[in-house]
C-alpha cells in the first residue's frame, strides 16, 4: 500500500492546534497525511478538496487496516489521540476494531430493541388491561332489560322459528311493564309490574337474595302474579347462563338457591279451579246474560272446547265450517288441529255480528279481537255466587266434566289438544273427525242439560246445518 509506505517514511510530528489547521493536500495529490508522534496510528488526512479528518492506521495478522475517526471539526486532538490509543489496544488484543464496533453496535440496537419491546409489551399489557376493565365495566352496567329484550327475541336454534306465540309474548310483555303508561280505564298510569324492578338493575348485581328481597317484598301484595313472573324470570335466567353473552355476567343460581325456594310455592293448580256439575246451572246463566254477546260466546266456547284462550282469541271465519261442523284451531303444540264444532256452539257463533275476520271480534282493541275478557267473567262469577275459576279453569273444567259421560281419555285429549300420553296413543290411534264429533256431542249435550239448557230436535244430530 502506497499510504502505509508513506507511513513509514514520512516524519513524525507532534498535534497541535496550529499544525492541524495549517496542515494541506500537496499539490497533484489526492490526499496527503500528517502522522502524530504522541498516539502512534494516529493521523490527519487531508484531501484535495479540501476536507481533513483523524484516522487511525495499523496493522492486523499481517494486514493493513485504516479507520476514520472524525472531523477536527468535532474531535480534539486529545480526544483523536485517545480514541488511537483505545484502537491500538485492540488490535494488540488481536481483535478488529471493525468488528469490535459492528459488535458493539449491534449489542445496542439490541438493548434499544429489546427496551422498546419492553416499553412495547407494557403498553400492550396496560391496554388490554384498560379494555378489560372497559369490559368489566359493560358487563357491570349491562341491565338485565337489555338481555331480557334479547331473551324474547331469541330464535330456537333448530328451526330458526320465532318460539314466542303471540299470548306468550304478551304475558310476557305484561310481567315485565315498567308503568308508568295511563290505563285504559280512569285516569291513572299502570303501576310497574313485578319483573319491572329486577329488569331495571344490572344483570351482574341480581344476586339469590336481592331475588329473595324481591319475591318476598311481591307476595305481600300480588302473590298469584309475583309467582308467576317468578317463574318466568327463571326461565329466563337459566337462558342467560347458557348464552355466551351473558352466561359471565349472570348470577345463574339466583333463583336456585334455598332463600328463594322458602318462598317460592309449588306450581299447583289452586283448589276449584273448575266448575263443578252443580255449578254449570248458575255459571251458565250468569254469563249468557253478559251484556257483550261476543265475549259471553267466547266464555261458552272455552269451557264446550276446552280450547285454549289465545287458541279461540284468534279463531278467524275461515276456519270455522258451518256446513260440516268443523273448526280449525292453531294449535301451540301442533301447529293446527281440527276439532267437531258441536250444535249449540254453532249457534253461538253463527249469531255472532261478522265485522272482521275473526270470529271473537272487538272494535276497541288494537288487534281486532278481544284481549282480555277476564274482567266480563271475574262478575259473572261474582254474578253467580261462585268461587274464582280463570280462564284456563274452564279449559281444566271440559277435561274434568267429560269423565261424567265416561269418554275415552284420548278422544278428550285429542280434542283438547294434549300430546298423547301413552304409547299407544302416541302410535296407534288416529281418529277421524266423524269420530270425535260423535263423543263431543254427546259432551256438549251432557253439559247443557246439567245447565238445564234444552237443544231443539233439530240441533242434536251429528251433522250440522248452517248459514255457510
Amino acid at each position: 500500500m502506497d499510504d502505509m509506505a508513506g507511513f513509514r517514511a514520512m516524519a513524525k510530528v507532534n498535534f497541535t492546534a496550529g499544525r492541524v489547521a495549517e496542515f494541506k493536500c500537496e499539490t497533484g495529490k489526492f490526499q496527503s497525511f500528517l502522522w502524530d508522534t504522541a498516539a502512534p496510528g494516529l493521523g490527519l488526512r487531508a484531501t484535495a478538496n479540501g476536507a481533513k479528518s483523524y484516522i487511525f492506521q495499523s496493522k492486523l495478522n499481517g494486514q493493513a487496516m485504516r479507520i476514520t475517526i472524525g472531523a477536527p471539526a468535532t474531535w480534539s486532538i486529545d480526544m483523536a489521540q485517545a480514541e488511537a490509543r483505545r484502537l491500538k489496544v485492540v488490535i494488540d488484543n488481536g481483535q478488529d476494531p471493525r468488528r469490535v464496533k459492528a459488535d458493539d453496535l449491534a449489542e445496542k440496537q439490541a438493548a434499544r430493541d429489546a427496551k422498546q419491546a419492553d416499553t412495547d409489551a407494557q403498553a400492550a399489557a396496560a391496554e388490554a388491561k384498560l379494555q378489560e376493565s372497559a369490559r368489566e365495566q359493560t358487563k357491570r352496567d349491562l341491565l338485565a332489560r337489555t338481555a331480557w329484550d334479547a331473551y324474547l327475541g331469541h330464535p330456537r336454534p333448530a328451526t330458526g322459528k320465532k318460539k314466542w306465540g303471540a299470548q306468550h309474548r304478551a304475558d310476557h310483555a305484561i310481567a315485565a311493564n315498567p308503568g308508568g303508561i295511563a290505563c285504559k280505564i280512569g285516569d291513572k298510569n299502570a303501576k310497574p309490574a313485578p319483573l319491572a324492578t329486577l329488569l331495571a338493575m344490572p344483570l351482574h348485581s341480581i344476586t339469590a337474595q336481592v331475588v329473595a328481597d324481591w319475591l318476598a317484598l311481591e307476595c305481600l301484595s300480588r302473590p298469584t302474579f309475583a309467582h308467576n313472573c317468578f317463574r318466568k324470570f327463571r326461565t329466563f335466567i337459566g337462558w342467560c347462563a347458557k348464552h355466551p353473552e351473558y352466561m359471565g355476567v349472570v348470577q345463574a343460581d339466583c333463583c336456585l338457591a334455598d332463600a328463594v325456594k322458602d318462598i317460592t310455592p309449588a306450581n299447583k293448580t289452586k283448589e276449584g279451579d273448575c266448575l263443578q256439575r252443580e255449578q254449570l246451572p248458575d255459571w251458565f246463566d250468569a254469563v249468557r246474560k253478559i251484556s257483550s254477546p261476543v265475549i259471553s260466546a267466547y266464555l261458552q266456547a272455552l269451557l264446550i272446547t276446552g280450547a285454549r284462550r289465545g287458541e279461540l282469541e284468534i279463531l278467524t271465519w275461515a276456519d270455522v265450517d258451518f256446513r260440516w261442523g268443523s273448526m280449525t284451531i292453531r294449535d301451540k303444540v301442533e301447529g293446527l288441529r281440527t276439532i267437531p264444532l258441536t250444535p249449540y256452539l254453532a249457534q253461538l257463533l253463527n249469531a255472532l255480528p261478522r265485522r272482521s275476520v275473526w270470529v271473537f271480534s272487538s272494535p276497541t282493541a288494537e288487534s281486532g279481537h278481544i284481549t282480555e275478557p277476564r274482567i266480563a267473567h271475574t262478575k259473572a262469577l261474582a254474578v253467580a255466587g261462585l268461587p274464582h275459576v280463570s280462564l284456563h279453569g274452564l279449559r281444566r273444567s271440559f277435561g274434568t266434566l267429560a269423565e261424567w259421560v265416561e269418554v275415552p281419555t284420548g278422544v278428550v285429549a285429542q280434542i283438547q289438544g294434549h300430546k298423547p300420553s301413552a304409547l299407544a296413543e302416541k302410535h296407534y290411534r288416529r281418529r277421524p273427525l266423524d269420530l270425535l264429533r260423535m263423543w263431543h256431542v254427546k259432551i256438549e249435550a251432557w253439559i247443557l242439560e246439567q245447565a238445564g239448557i234444552n237443544l231443539p230436535e233439530t240441533m242434536r244430530g251429528l251433522r250440522i246445518v248452517g248459514t255457510a
